[in-house]
């Protein structure tokens, strides 16, 4: 049967980072349906929107990925939307122009933001704390590749599940909260951020990379990474009271539980809300 609709809704600010356009992984289908029911005074782009290391090795690009291209332009052209475009390492081709305005879209290495309650937030992807590409980034492009093959195991794992009447399962997700290295790695990204902008005196960071969305608020300082749109299908709002939430969009609204997504794979729902909190 037919979901409940959804009402769309408008924001102070959205930042969605981690898109990998050019990818198999990506779950272009739903961000279309997420920029259809969600709108924004402005967008942040928080970097790898666009996978130039897979790119590379072998070109990718169904009309989908296009339409998530024109979709953000039209959030300018036809919504007056801000967009921000902050170059991540995947997309770090597009940092020799920065500071440069490609026509409605800003790009920018990173920025300050400003809640509407006043506080400040240091704005950019975070590879640069990622000790792994900066220092080994071989092992990046490596680790890269990997990844992209369990996303591939995933998606066959899930039609079998599928078919035995499960929900859908994250595979490399789960990976990363089980595996010890990992979950070390995502700790010491999270405290060089949070450390520079300590440093730096604003009051939280926003970022992606590491595919692990998160709102956690410690005192008064604020740790937000938006996730990505390969696994978790997440973005970082801003109401306008200042307040942050976190919005999961598996699915595409409208459709009956039973409806298929690309390539045949069901769509599954987890769609909830973090405002101020931890996840």
């Amino acid at each position: 049967m037919p979901r409940e609709p959804y009402e769309p809704r408008h924001f102070r600010t959205l930042f969605l980072s981690d898109l990998h356009l050019g990818t198999r992984g990506c779950q272009a289908h739903l961000v279309l349906d997420f920029l259809d029911h969600h709108s924004a005074d402005t967008i942040y782009l928080v970097g790898d929107i666009i996978d130039g290391w897979q790119l590379r090795k072998s070109w990718y690009w169904p009309q989908s990925h296009t339409d998530v291209v024109q979709k953000l332009l039209a959030k300018r052209e036809d919504e007056g939307s801000r967009v921000i475009y902050l170059p991540g390492n995947h997309d770090e081709f597009l940092r020799d122009y920065t500071g440069i305005h490609f026509g409605i879209v800003e790009v920018i290495d990173e920025t300050t933001h400003t809640l509407a309650d006043g506080r400040k937030l240091m704005v950019l992807h975070g590879d640069q704390f990622d000790i792994v590409v900066r220092y080994a980034p071989w092992l990046a492009v490596l680790g890269s590749g990997a990844y992209n093959f369990a996303l591939g195991v995933n998606t066959l794992l899930n039609r079998v599940r599928r078919r035995m009447g499960f929900d859908y399962w994250s595979l490399s997700a789960w990976a990363k909260e089980k595996v010890k290295n990992a979950m070390s790695h995502i700790s010491q990204f999270e405290d060089a951020l949070a450390s520079e902008a300590r440093r730096r005196g604003v009051d939280g960071v926003v970022c992606g990379h590491i595919h692990h969305a998160r709102i956690e608020d410690e005192e008064g300082f604020v740790y937000v990474n938006s996730g990505d749109w390969v696994e978790s299908c997440t973005a970082i709002a801003e109401h306008a009271d200042g307040k942050l939430e976190m919005i999961r969009w598996t699915v595409k609204r409208g459709e009956s539980a039973s409806d298929p997504g690309p390539d045949g794979d069901e769509l599954t729902e987890t769609q909830g809300a973090v405002a101020d909190a931890a996840e």
